[in-house]
Parts: structure tokens; C-alpha cells; sequence
């Protein structure tokens, strides 16, 4: 899987990306985006009212009359004017401002203006971590609460999609668990095995899917080996799947604050990427996101406008 400096080297050699951001007023996307800009690798429709805008980048020390600004007082209305760039060719990525998340999903959603290209939304984080001297995507810590069987399925599919993307050819998706073995009391095992299955099987294409795991013997080989587990996933997961929400914003968190990740989070599924970082999320991780959500519209341009 390519690293961060092999995307930003990618996007360096060639034509910029439009992101619209939609209410814009936020000064940490502000510096975000600005540096964005400054490595020449994006340009910025800011979307929202110019006046807080303008303050906002004031604030953050950021000249924000170097962007094309859309005025709009309503925030939602703010949220369906990026999404329409997006959907008219206009912008290549969406992004959050100061807004709750809500509106934005619900202007991507829209059945009229909106850019849903599969039936289910999820977030989609990468990560290069020192201690595997590796990129891999977790997901989703960010979007489905506690996802079924069916939704667990559509969560791999769309991770999947981003691991190609990223150089992945073939996948290794692992099934995270809190144990290695099926255990009928812990549903996420016997959902793990149900998804090994399932990939065997065919129905999950495109990649190969192994578990149950604990978090050890799903990325360290040596774990693996210790526990004589021999499953061509164990050690070398590229796509960390968890049980639920909880569990991913929890490995998510240790990951960018206790592990000093390099990371970067998307929301998969639409037809663009669509970025909604966290307030405590660093300007680093903004600007990788940024840098991740442009890598994929560049590669989903060279596809034919197809994700597959």
C-alpha cells in the first residue's frame, strides 16, 4: 500500500484538485487547505458566509481571498451547493467545514442533488504506524454504530475499493475481535467467521478475508506464529475491520494519539470522497485527508469514473 509521501508525490506531478468545502468558517480546515494550495496540489471553492470566512481565516493567519468564495448564509443550503459542484464535475472532493456532520450526509444522500454511489456510507481511515513500517486502513470507526452481518459485508467493499486504490491488488481484510477462536458468547467471532465464509465462497470479491483476530496476530507475523495460527491474513492485515463503532473510535484514537499515526480519514461510498475530520483531529491529519480523498478522485478518474 502506497505511504503519505507517495501520495503527495503523486499528486505534485500533476493537475490540481478541486476540494469545496461547505461552510467554510472553520480555521483548522482553513491552514488544512491553505497548505494545501501552497504545495500545489489543490485548489479550494469555500463555500458559506464570506464574512465569517474571511474572519475565520483571519483568525488562522490564512488569506482566504486567494480561494474562489461562494456566499451562503444557510449552512445546509451551504452543504447542497458542495455537493452539486461535486455532482456537476465542478469539485473533486467535498469537505466539511463548521457544520454537524448530519447536514453534510444528508446533502450527499439526497436523491435529487446527492452523489450516493453504493448503498452504504462508511468511514474509511489509513494509517502508516512506525511499528509495522506500513500503511493499513481501519474502518470504520466513524459511521456505523454496530453494524450486521450485511452492513459488515458493504463495510468491506467499500474498504476494499480504497485498498486498490491505494495499490492493494488483492486485499488482506481482517476480522478484529477481542480472541482468535469462534466463541458463540462474542457475536463479532461468529460474524468473522460468517465473513470468511462468505469470501470463500465468492460473495465478498476481491479480496481475501481471514479471522476471527486479535489485534496482535492480525498485523505482527510473530504473533501469528506464536499462536500456530497459519491463515494468510495473520500478521500482514492491510484492512483492519472492527466489531463496532466503538471498538474503532477507541483503535482509531490510540493509533493518532498514543502511536503518533500518520493518518487520514475518508467517507467511502459516495462518488467523490468526502472528507469529515474531527475537531480533534491534527491540522496533519487534515491535510493527509485532503491529500488521500484527491489520491483516490485521481484514481477513480483513471478508471473510468468506476471505483471497480
Amino acid at each position: 500500500m502506497v505511504s503519505f509521501s507517495d501520495i503527495f508525490d503523486s499528486l505534485a506531478n500533476g493537475p490540481r484538485g478541486c476540494v469545496a468545502v461547505a461552510a467554510a468558517n472553520d480555521k483548522n480546515v482553513l491552514l488544512a487547505v491553505n497548505k494545501a494550495t501552497e504545495m500545489e496540489i489543490a485548489e479550494a471553492v469555500l463555500i458559506g458566509r464570506k464574512q465569517a470566512i474571511v474572519s475565520a481565516g483571519k483568525e488562522a493567519g490564512v488569506d482566504v481571498e486567494r480561494f474562489t468564495i461562494i456566499e451562503e448564509s444557510n449552512e445546509d443550503d451551504a452543504c447542497r451547493l458542495a455537493v452539486r459542484l461535486a455532482r456537476e464535475g465542478r469539485a473533486d472532493v467535498i469537505m466539511k467545514g463548521l457544520v454537524p456532520t448530519a447536514s453534510v450526509l444528508k446533502a450527499v444522500l439526497n436523491k435529487e442533488i446527492g452523489v450516493r454511489d453504493r448503498a452504504l456510507l462508511s468511514h474509511v481511515s489509513m494509517f502508516y504506524l512506525d511499528a509495522l513500517k506500513r500503511s493499513i486502513l481501519l474502518t470504520d470507526a466513524g459511521m456505523c454504530i454496530a453494524p450486521d452481518i450485511t452492513t459488515k459485508k458493504q463495510i468491506i467493499a467499500n474498504a476494499v475499493t480504497i485498498g486498490r486504490l491505494l495499490g492493494v491488488e488483492i486485499p488482506k481484510v481482517a476480522c478484529v475481535c477481542a480472541l482468535e477462536k469462534v466463541n458463540e458468547a462474542m457475536p463479532a467471532t461468529l460474524d468473522a467467521a460468517q465473513l470468511v465464509a462468505m469470501n470463500q465462497e465468492g460473495e465478498i470479491a476481491d479480496c481475501i478475508v481471514g479471522g476471527p483476530f486479535a489485534l496482535d496476530n492480525a498485523l505482527f507475523e510473530e504473533a501469528a506464529k506464536i499462536k500456530g495460527i497459519t491463515d494468510p491474513v495473520a500478521g500482514f492485515a492491510d484492512i483492519l475491520l472492527m466489531p463496532d463503532i466503538e471498538a474503532g473510535n477507541v483503535l482509531y484514537k490510540a493509533f493518532a494519539l498514543l502511536c503518533n499515526g500518520q493518518s487520514a480519514a475518508i467517507i467511502a461510498g459516495a462518488k467523490v470522497p468526502v472528507i469529515i475530520t474531527s475537531r480533534s483531529d491534527s491540522d496533519e491529519t487534515k491535510l493527509n485527508s485532503i491529500g488521500l480523498a484527491l489520491y483516490l478522485s485521481k484514481k477513480k478518474r483513471k478508471q473510468n469514473n468506476s471505483y471497480d
